[in-house]
């Protein structure tokens, strides 16, 4: 039984980025199965231990225990949102109180969201290279999710097969055999299973609640 750990940098309640944190956690179900210990946490809930360990180099509460879930998991996935082409100030601070030596050959994968698809090159500018520093062993597909990653169709299937791709090199890279897929039906036309899984991943009340904040879920903002 491996342990996955899922970090998420999310600023906000709700935030996008703790809904793709959800979606790679549900594809790590899907392609591992039911046999591994999957655990999100939000960094969130020890963003002020975090900042109390930079300014003392103690770690304790919740903090304390991130730490020991960092040092004991199997493999790493660490979500972030981008602003000003860069990493969340709250994901960078959580990645200086880890001790390199943590992360060292642990496999981890990387995911973002931002506003638009552009934002998508700071993975490698801003997020990868302080893995690099670890020597970590990053998945060589990364997951960034755009606003309209959310709501058209074809953009939510795309973002499914991303999610279920880098998720299996996450697998390969920490030694975990994926289950065996679930073929569909014999006389499911494949248009129909294609409607079928953009449903699956689609989220219409987390657009709901975007709209609830003002926030137009198609509109180039950086998600949080």
């Amino acid at each position: 039984m491996a342990e996955f750990l899922v970090v998420s940098g999310g600023l906000s309640v709700p935030s996008s980025t703790r809904l793709l944190a959800d979606r790679l956690s549900d594809a790590l179900r899907e392609v591992a199965g039911a046999d591994h210990v999957i655990e999100v946490h939000e960094l969130r809930d020890s963003a002020h231990q975090a900042v109390d360990f930079v300014l003392t180099g103690f770690a304790h509460g919740a903090l304390e225990e991130l730490h020991a879930r960092v040092r004991t998991a199997d493999a790493i996935v660490l979500v972030t949102p981008i602003y000003s082409q860069a990493i969340a100030g709250l994901m960078k601070t959580f990645l200086d109180t880890l001790d390199p030596q943590w992360l060292r050959n642990k496999p981890v994968l990387l995911a973002a969201t931002g506003g638009t698809e552009r934002h998508q090159l700071a993975i490698d500018y801003s997020f990868a290279p302080i893995l690099a520093y670890m020597k970590a062993r990053r998945t060589v597909t990364s997951v960034f999710a755009a606003s309209n990653d959310w709501g058209n169709p074809q953009a939510v299937r795309s973002l499914g097969q991303r999610t279920r791709d880098s998720v299996g090199e996450l697998l390969n890279l920490a030694g975990v055999a994926p289950v065996a897929a679930t073929p569909p039906p014999a006389d499911t036309p494949p248009a129909s299973v294609g409607r079928q899984e953009a449903d699956s991943l689609s989220s219409p009340d987390f657009s709901d609640l975007l709209r609830a904040q003002g926030i137009d879920p198609g509109a180039g903002n950086h998600g949080g």
